[in-house]
């Protein structure tokens, strides 16, 4: 029978003290819940030649979806959070969340504080097949790293999303995990040690972040719940109004959701990401004009040649 994945910040952060008890790297693993048709786990090498080993997991698909959707998660990193997600999504959506450089079962095993360079080792996740469209999200402090991803591979990404984001101000929650983490920074879990630097050394990077913003083209949603007490909505709703931007970037509230709207109702989470989708562009039939009828007898005559007397 599987476990149930435990959810809210203080039972996560119980879940990664009891996989490092264990010497897992896995907090809830994913082989436990669904089969491998439904979600699996992949690995690729990290960008810019940097030689890291990323995981992540997926949807397999039999047939290439239209879209893929690429999530870049916060901190602590831990895709397999986002498993019910992808277990629920429709066939013709495919979905693949990672664990961040520094988490889970992703390399280095040490910190990795450059958003830049997390932006680059995470590109690959951008490929897409022949015909298929990328919508990009972040999640909590994977917001600026998605967005430095979509501003660097413009032609990769159709659509940006900001789910949850964290914009360098703490919410009450936060702001105690962050003053208690930065006490035990020494005996806490790696997971948990990189998610307090992280956090911490955030403020100061996100003029990139804001750079990248306004340098995008495509699409840019904003998704945050109104009981968020991790990163308070009014930052988010803040970095709407002063950010300048090709395109006004869309804004939506979620009542009731708080920080961690993957462990809310996934019917919910989806819906959410789903609206950033744009509709398919339906193709009208070509009309061609009626042939006119073509009646046998009638033969226009050729018009008469005036004739000329020869010269003398």
């Amino acid at each position: 029978m599987a476990r149930k994945r435990p959810k809210g910040v203080l039972s996560m952060g119980w879940a990664v003290i009891e996989a490092a008890a264990a010497g897992r790297t896995e907090h809830v693993p994913t082989s436990a819940d669904y089969p491998e048709t439904v979600v699996r786990r992949l690995h690729f090498h990290a960008g810019a030649g940097l030689g890291w080993k990323i995981s992540a997991i997926t949807t397999p698909r039999a047939k290439t979806a239209p879209w893929k959707i690429v999530v870049v998660t916060g901190a602590p990193s831990w895709a397999e959070y986002w498993a019910p997600a992808l277990a629920a999504l429709p066939l013709d959506r495919e979905m693949t969340v990672v664990d961040r450089p520094g988490y889970a079962g992703s390399e280095p095993v040490e910190y990795v504080g450059d958003i830049r360079v997390q932006a680059r080792a995470l590109a690959p996740l951008l490929d897409a097949k022949f015909g298929q469209k990328v919508l990009l999200v972040g999640q909590s402090y994977g917001a600026a790293i998605a967005s430095l991803m979509a501003a660097e591979n413009p032609r990769k990404v159709a659509g940006l999303v900001l789910l949850s984001g964290y914009f360098g101000e703490s919410g009450p929650t936060a702001r105690w995990l962050l003053d208690v983490g930065s006490r035990l920074l020494k005996v806490i879990p790696r997971d948990l040690r990189h998610a307090v630097i992280e956090v911490s050394n955030q403020s100061a990077q996100l003029d990139s972040m804001r750079a990248a913003l306004g340098r995008l083209r495509v699409p840019v949603h904003v998704i945050h719940g109104d009981k968020d007490d991790f990163a308070p909505i009014e930052i988010a709703e803040r970095l709407v109004s002063e950010t300048r931007t090709r395109r006004p970037m869309r804004f939506e509230r979620v009542a009731g959701a708080n920080h961690f709207m993957n462990d809310g109702p996934t019917e919910q989470l989806l819906a959410c990401i789903e609206a950033c989708i744009p509709p398919p562009v339906l193709k009208l039939p070509k009309i061609g004009l009626p042939k006119l009828p073509s009646f046998g007898w009638f033969k226009p005559r050729a018009p008469r040649q005036r004739q000329t007397a020869a010269p003398a």
